[in-house]
């Protein structure tokens, strides 16, 4: 059957559970047509199509105005997915010369490059053609606003991958449709879409199982993929150390196990089962291994040797990480949604030069800095990968080993995007992932970042349901002396109170005390030597035994 649209409706706009079996052509809703009650009203299905015909138009508007959005003007409604960040200036002083970044952009994906090539120098520099992606996502719980700012979100992602978003389709169901996610009505809409755009490649906000996959393939035409596999393609481009490198391709491998796919020739065994003198000799009769099985096989392998590559290097981290616990120095971890500004956080804090860039996942290795504050106390600043709603879980496995950098931590600064109109949200998912890897005991800030392009109702809203939060800006450097000032009450300080009367003979001793693990309370000079009121480390006080007042008191009472 053809599904009918009322002439009003634009190609994007979903329809309500179960409308894409039906031949009945939906009502209009500025029609007068009688309901029955003797005047006209708006169907619940009505007002479901023009309310999600409103976040699409939203999303894809190029110009936000009364005209594109009858509802009161808000930051990011103007077509820029809101987790990229509207700010001209992208660095501030403290984040270095970046050229890290400049290597990552000359790689990046460009428009009007075609793969088909006439000119081999079309490939200089490995630049590969831009694609061109439609959205499609499954409005099955939540709000109107929750769909939207899923679909900004996937959009962002797209953005990064180095896809251009041409349009995109939101299906309220009660949940997804078991053949083609979206549904065959939808699904066939979603075809025109993409003959209409010219797109080449269908991406859903949401993980697909593999028959899905297949059957939107077969209805739209072109290549689907699903929210998950967008996030690894995002991971296999930015990844960078040895480490980072090999947990991405384990990730990719668990999720394309399951997912192989061959046709024709490619599912013929490696040898038959033929039998006489026409079979190929002893040794090769037998049912013999199909392409895809092979496959699998040889994936299996490569697995098994990248978890024993990344369980090789986990005793170097963690060698690292037992020095410092040895050394008694407090570590301070940095984790929160991906593009909240952690980076440019550690940058602003430590002067680190991270790399930083306006997109989402732009840095995965983690970084760890040496830090102090104002009165001298030293602990570690580590930068964590960045978390995002629906985290695929092959990912959080993969990355177990890094993410123990937050979980081993003393307190954790959540950086948390202000300019985002959800930021609730991203805590959430933030704190799902830190449950995940047993980091949700850690001590936790609330650290309010981009206060400079934040809603100030926002801001106060964070600050009502999140006791401990600092609003702060690491472009512009509000608010940090107040972070740091927390970070100094809440790390493990010094807690053992002694008093020292140090020979001037041992001024090694008094340089050790002003080192990061110490505090100096008083410092007075005598005749004999300098005596000092200090409090320590645990792990310091015994050597600082032989210069204890207290404990020259009792051997002279003693004898």
């Amino acid at each position: 059957m053809t599904n009918q649209k009322h002439p009003d409706s634009s190609s994007s706009s979903p329809r309500p559970p179960g409308s894409e079996n039906t031949a009945e052509p939906a009502a209009d809703p500025g029609s007068t047509e009688d309901h029955g009650h003797g005047f006209s009203e708006p169907t619940a299905a009505e007002r479901a199509d023009a309310e999600i015909k409103s976040v699409i138009d939203r999303i894809l508007s190029t110009e936000a105005g009364p005209a594109a959005s009858p509802a009161p003007s808000r930051r990011g409604l103007d077509g820029r997915a809101r987790e990229l960040s509207d700010l001209e200036a992208e660095h501030s002083e403290h984040d270095g010369e970046q050229q890290d970044l400049a290597d990552r952009r000359a790689l990046r994906r460009v428009a009007g490059l075609s793969t088909e090539l006439e000119d081999v120098t079309e490939v200089e520099y490995r630049q590969l053609r831009l694609e061109r992606v439609v959205l499609a996502g499954v409005w099955s719980e939540g709000t109107a606003e929750d769909a939207e700012n899923s679909l900004r979100e996937l959009a962002a992602l797209a953005e990064t991958a180095g896809s251009e978003v041409l349009d995109g389709v939101i299906q309220r169901r009660l949940k997804p449709d078991p053949g083609t996610f979206l549904g065959s009505g939808k699904a066939a809409e979603l075809r025109d879409i993409v003959a209409a755009t010219g797109a080449d490649t269908v991406v859903v906000d949401s993980e697909l199982a593999p028959s899905q996959r297949r059957g939107l393939e077969d209805i739209v035409k072109v290549k689907v993929i699903d929210r998950t596999a967008l996030i690894l393609d995002i991971f296999a481009q930015h990844a960078k150390s040895r480490e980072g490198k090999a947990q991405v391709e384990l990730a990719q491998l668990e999720y394309l196990l399951p997912r192989l796919r061959g046709w024709g020739e490619s599912m013929s065994r490696q040898a038959g089962g033929r039998v006489g003198a026409a079979g190929g000799g002893i040794g090769s009769r037998g049912p013999g291994e199909t392409k895809i099985e092979l496959d699998r096989r040889r994936i299996r392998s490569r697995m098994s040797k990248l978890r024993r590559e990344i369980a090789a290097m986990k005793p170097a981290r963690e060698a690292k990480r037992a020095n410092r616990k040895r050394n008694t120095v407090p570590a301070v971890a940095i984790a929160g949604y991906t593009n909240a500004g952690k980076s440019s956080l550690l940058n602003r804090l430590t002067n680190a030069g991270v790399l930083v860039e306006n997109a989402l996942f732009a840095t995965l290795d983690p970084t760890v800095r040496k830090a102090q504050t104002p009165d001298g106390v030293g602990f570690t600043l580590a930068d964590t990968v960045g978390f995002v709603r629906s985290l695929p879980t092959q990912l959080v496995e993969a990355f177990r080993s890094t993410l123990e950098e937050v979980a081993d931590s003393d307190l954790i600064l959540h950086v948390v995007d202000g300019s985002h109109p959800d930021p609730e949200s991203q805590i959430r998912a933030v704190r799902e992932v830190l449950r995940e890897v047993d980091a949700h005991l850690v001590p936790e800030v609330i650290v309010l970042n981009k206060a400079d392009a934040a809603d100030p109702f926002v801001i106060e809203r964070v600050r009502q349901r999140e006791p401990s939060t600092v609003v702060v800006s690491a472009r512009t450097g509000a608010g940090i002396d107040e972070l740091i000032e927390v970070i100094s009450q809440r790390i493990p300080r010094p807690n053992v109170l002694l008093e020292l009367l140090v020979p001037y003979s041992h001024g090694e001793v008094v340089n050790r005390l002003h080192a990061n693990d110490a505090e100096i309370l008083s410092t007075e000079h005598e005749e004999t030597g300098t005596r000092l009121r200090v409090k320590v480390r645990e792990s310091l006080a015994p050597e600082l035994e032989p210069y204890r007042v207290d404990r020259a008191d009792d051997d002279a009472a003693a004898q």
